[in-house]
């Protein structure tokens, strides 16, 4: 079980130094990239098979034994999103294949795409708060660097932008996390969830929840921290803009379930109101910037910010079915928001534009695309059977058992409205007449970049017509993040 826990770090660190051993053989980082990204997946799923048998598992790295080590720990939760990383980065990695650019596959593309994901395994696995400042550093850098690869004006312009940010965020995570240590002489999450009871200056504990809050919401782009977003996931190529979409606002996310679930949980009621009314916001803020745009991903950026008002919503409301609803949101999320961003490139690379107002008639020409961007696109609005639809039922049916009628009243305001943007992208790019002559792919262009699109769209379905497992998955989950004893016995009772 110690190798299981380490090896989705060390899997994507190992294929990003093969990569760069091979620097000046893009084919061989290809395959390293793929074969890398495959074994992350499988080690994702028998990571989950293992942590649903077993139980939280955790490992001690060096020999210190917790909380003065570096702590490695996995429960459902962080098993889930390590399945869904290596799902994400194999579907991605098989699009750049026939997305990416050869210039920059010669700059560093794929080791630089294995770091980010080493980063996010990190997060994901991390049991201490330091160390999970570490590993948002790594997939911040990585995320910098991915984002300006090429040059171009408008990705330098962004990425200032989003590094500018971000380092703001790390700034406010490092301030916190040496205000934390402070008071608890500690910053082992297991150990602090016990520690930090017995700090007696309530005040201080809320103005550290507050801390992190900003934090991680910056990181994660809730309101009115998400300005940065937007103006930077529409500038680079399609697989990275799809998978900073799948991944690094979910890493906030994570973070801000695991530390308001594990360490911030007493006399919280103040903070998880102010929650709920962040909730709400970022929610009809994003749709309503989303409703505005004529650019293809600038539309999907801005609903990247909305979906995650709901994930903060289940996090606010702070119920087991609340935070099992959050969970299996962000599965859902993270396949149907990917594949959405996926199929904008293959628009793009055979109509050379991301203007929904040069677009049209690709009904007639991709019947087959058309069908494929219904299929997240619904999801996304939440229509049945699909997962969308399971994600907000359960959120909305937490909300109506705490009687918080006013959040649940934002969430179907902004499902209408996404119907609404995805209606619109679906009649300005595939039912109006063309402005212009619509190119027609080959099929070999064609099919490399449709395998991950029909294969996360496949997914999208599962997900809505087997909600039942998934949603008892969930549940597990969410019982291990708001009864923790169990995640404290596996790491204060681990020995290496």
């Amino acid at each position: 079980m110690d190798v299981l826990l380490v090896l989705p770090i060390l899997i994507p660190f190992s294929t990003a130094i093969a990569c760069i051993v091979a620097w000046k053989h893009v084919n061989w980082q290809r395959g390293l990239t793929l074969t890398g990204m495959a074994s992350l997946l499988i080690t994702g799923a028998v990571l989950l098979y293992a942590i649903s048998e077993n139980g939280v598992q955790a490992t001690q790295m060096g020999g210190w034994e917790a909380p003065f080590g570096i702590t490695l720990v996995a429960d459902l939760f962080s098993a889930i999103m390590i399945l869904m990383t290596g799902l994400m980065g194999l579907m991605i990695a098989i699009y750049s294949l026939a997305s990416m650019d050869r210039q920059r596959e010669h700059f560093g593309y794929y080791p630089l795409f294995c770091i980010m994901l080493m980063g996010v395994c990190g997060a994901f696995l991390t049991g201490d708060i330091f160390n999970l400042y570490v590993w948002f550093e790594v997939l911040l850098i990585s995320s910098f660097v991915l984002l300006a690869l090429g040059g171009e004006g408008s990705q330098l312009a962004s990425a200032i932008q989003y590094v500018t940010i971000n380092l703001l965020s790390s700034a406010f995570f490092l301030l916190a996390a040496g205000m934390l240590y402070a008071v608890t002489g500690t910053l082992n999450m297991a150990d602090l969830h016990e520690q930090i009871q017995e700090v007696n200056q309530t005040g201080m504990v809320h103005i550290l929840a507050l801390m992190f809050l900003m934090a991680f919401g910056i990181k994660a782009a809730i309101f009115p921290l998400f300005f940065w977003l937007p103006v930077s996931y529409h500038t680079p190529p399609a697989p990275v803009s799809a998978i900073f979409a799948a991944l690094l606002t979910k890493v906030g996310v994570y973070a801000l379930i695991r530390v308001f679930t594990l360490l911030f949980v007493q006399d919280m009621e103040g903070i998880h109101g102010l929650m709920l009314v962040i909730a709400a916001l970022t929610m009809i803020t994003g749709v309503l910037g989303a409703v505005a745009q004529y650019d293809f991903r600038s539309l999907l950026a801005f609903h990247i910010v909305s979906q995650i008002g709901y994930m903060l919503m289940g996090l606010a409301l702070f119920t087991p079915l609340a935070v099992a609803g959050a969970i299996y949101f962000m599965m859902h999320n993270i396949i149907a928001k990917t594949n959405l961003f996926l199929i904008s490139g293959v628009i793009n690379k055979t109509q050379h534009t991301y203007d929904l107002k040069k677009l049209g008639g690709l009904y007639r020409t991709q019947p087959i695309l058309g069908v494929l961007f219904l299929i997240p696109a619904l999801s996304l609005a939440g229509l049945p059977p699909l997962s969308g639809f399971w994600g907000k039922l359960m959120l909305i049916r937490a909300g109506l058992e705490a009687e918080e009628y006013a959040v649940i009243v934002a969430a179907l305001f902004v499902s209408l409205w996404t119907l609404y943007s995805m209606i619109k992208i679906w009649n300005e790019v595939f039912l109006k007449d063309a402005p212009e002559p619509v190119a027609i792919p080959t099929r070999q262009q064609s099919m490399a970049m449709l395998v991950p699109v029909i294969t996360l769209a496949a997914i999208t379905i599962l997900l809505g017509l087997a909600a039942n497992p998934v949603f008892h998955l969930a549940q597990d989950a969410a019982n291990q993040l708001l009864e923790p004893s169990q995640y404290i016995s596996a790491v204060m009772g681990t020995r290496s």
